[in-house]
């Protein structure tokens, strides 16, 4: 039975039925849900994307106060290009475009004071959640993981003989391998005894005390939370945004920061990285090097006499 009902609806299925072939997420259906319900309540008989019915969409959706305008706008414009010339596209500035996140990269200290935090972790409701997010916030660190491929890590994904896992929450399900460190590994077999105690039923490595998978929401809650119990003496408001996001942001600029000290060439090591971290794009990895500079100066990497005799010193200009 289909989920959509409006004049769209045999459009929008092939649409998303294509996406699902070349692998991309299935976000663009939960948007173009509400699209669909919209057009079916008061244009029930379109079925080309005209300004009228997209722009009346749009602001229906601010009217009501929905969130997540720029990810429907999203779906909207990718959808009207699979209909062709004659849809119509929405500009990119009718929605204003959020801040872009700046990463904050934590310092060794700052990493510490926040385990230690997490460690200490106590929850009446759910017993078993200081084991669980100090295993897993550890993994995103060591390894780079985005925290939905962490939070959702199958049991059966997991090698405890290599320490490989196999990744398969990752964007565009796009699947990969990644082999965690040794100490890592004893972490996870650690844990999975006393997971299999509490909750040995469930699929997932990463559960609740009663056996569920671990959601993002509580996870997001129980992140500030730490982060804010490890800086006592700053006011929580006046603290750096810190995400989960922020774990992997760290492991890229440290592994970066060891390549550049072991004098490689950045440049070349960065397929590496890519791999292992799941970019679709170089430049999603190259990005990365810019938080870098303010390092440069004492990474014995860097040889600045050499640098020196390649560049020469720049005199007085004379007219």
């Amino acid at each position: 039975m289909s989920d959509f009902y409006s004049g769209f609806a045999p459009l929008i299925e092939n649409y998303l039925e294509i996406r699902s072939v070349m692998g991309y997420s299935k976000d663009h259906a939960k948007w173009l849900k509400f699209f669909d319900r919209f057009c079916s309540e008061h244009y029930p008989e379109l079925d080309c994307l005209t300004k009228e019915v997209v722009r009346g969409w749009i602001s229906h959706e601010v009217a009501v106060g929905r969130s997540a305008l720029l990810s429907k706008a999203t779906a909207i414009r990718m959808f009207a290009k699979y209909q062709g010339n004659d849809a119509y596209m929405l500009p990119t500035k009718a929605i204003p475009q959020k801040r872009a996140y700046s990463p904050y990269i934590l310092t060794d200290a700052e990493l510490s004071a926040f385990f230690d935090t997490v460690d200490a972790l106590e929850s009446r409701a759910n017993p078993f959640l200081r084991e669980t997010v100090s295993v897993l916030w550890r993994l995103l660190y060591t390894s780079g993981l985005r925290p939905r491929e962490g939070r959702l890590i199958r049991c059966s994904d997991i090698c405890f003989n290599t320490g490989e896992i196999l990744i398969t929450k990752a964007k565009r399900n796009k699947e990969r391998i990644i082999v965690v460190s040794g100490e890592m590994l004893e972490m996870c077999k650690a844990y999975n005894v006393q997971r299999s105690a509490a909750a040995g039923g469930c699929e997932y490595f990463f559960v609740t005390f009663d056996g569920l998978p671990l959601k993002n929401t509580q996870l997001y809650h129980w992140f500030r939370r730490c982060w804010a119990e490890a800086n006592p003496g700053i006011p929580p408001h006046l603290l750096p945004n810190l995400r989960q996001y922020d774990l992997r942001h760290r492991y890229a600029s440290t592994i970066l920061q060891k390549w550049l000290d072991d004098g490689h060439n950045l440049y070349a090591m960065l397929p590496y990285l890519r791999t292992y971290m799941g970019h679709e794009k170089f430049e999603d990895t190259a990005y990365y090097i810019h938080i870098l500079p303010e390092n440069l100066l004492k990474s014995p990497g860097v040889d600045w006499d050499k640098l020196d005799q390649i560049v020469p010193e720049v005199g007085v200009w004379k007219s």
